[in-house]
């Protein structure tokens, strides 16, 4: 044991643990600047923003920066085609030379989709299968069931439209729903003598529609225009309609005897 002790005394051991501590202070230099190197630390570019321009344009300006690219495409009808409308990364990231940078274009054709089946659906259930079949709610109607707010007919482009006829993205879908009042009828009001926003107001505590609209001679007073005539009209043999029912009016300005 003394000559252990006496041994770490020595220069010849004092040499050797400044080399051991030398030897690996150098590799870890060594090292550090080896991964640096290979990883280009402190190195990098900004990542240009290319979101909105053409994909040529793009494409230009990522080649320029050193930048390699991967495309994909969606549809979205809003957009211009050919148009980059995402990109990943963001502009102004730090990424290293090389880097791919990821495009999102907008296809220039529209695609098609398969119309679903919404017949007999709820008018909420309805609106969720045609979102996401990536299509649009237009316009709904109503006409005399006794299925209240339930899908008794879909259209497009003022046509009946069945499922699994195809038709493109993003098209209009109109909806006529049932009223939940079935073939009710209500008396038929009288709209002779009546201004339209009145009749407009009777109509709709009746439950009917306001139909065509017909001028007797010139209106040239359109908020003092009476109705002169109506369809159907109010008569001993015709008292009811089914409601929903439209009534055909005839405006003019002439003095009503």
């Amino acid at each position: 044991m003394s000559k252990f002790i006496d041994y770490l005394k020595t220069r010849s051991f004092r040499n050797n643990v400044i080399a051991a501590i030398l030897t690996v202070v150098g590799l870890l230099l060594i090292a550090f600047f080896s991964l640096r190197y290979y990883t280009k630390h402190g190195e990098g570019l900004n990542v240009p923003l290319v979101k909105g321009l053409t994909f040529e344009q793009a494409v230009i300006k990522l080649e320029e920066a050193g930048l390699k690219y991967e495309v994909d495409s969606v549809f979205i009808m809003d957009q211009p085609p050919g148009i980059v409308i995402d990109q990943d990364p963001d502009p102004n990231t730090f990424v290293k030379d090389n880097r791919t940078i990821y495009l999102t274009i907008n296809a220039g054709k529209t695609p098609n989709t398969k119309f679903p089946d919404i017949e007999f659906k709820s008018l909420r259930e309805a609106q969720a299968i045609i979102e996401s079949s990536r299509l649009k709610l237009g316009d709904t109607t109503y006409k005399p069931d006794v299925s209240r707010d339930v899908v008794l007919q879909a259209s497009f482009g003022g046509q009946p439209i069945k499922a699994g006829e195809i038709i493109p993205v993003g098209s209009r879908i109109d909806l006529v729903l049932g009223d939940g009042r079935g073939s009710e009828e209500v008396d038929i009001p009288q709209l002779i003598g009546l201004t339209m926003d009145e009749a407009k107001f009777s109509l709709k505590g009746s439950n009917l529609m306001l139909g065509d609209i017909l001028y007797d001679g010139p209106i040239t007073d359109s908020a003092n225009a009476v109705i002169v005539k109506q369809d159907p009209m109010l008569v001993d043999s015709l008292t009811k309609v089914s409601i929903g029912t439209r009534i055909n009016i005839t405006l003019s300005n002439k003095q009503q005897p």
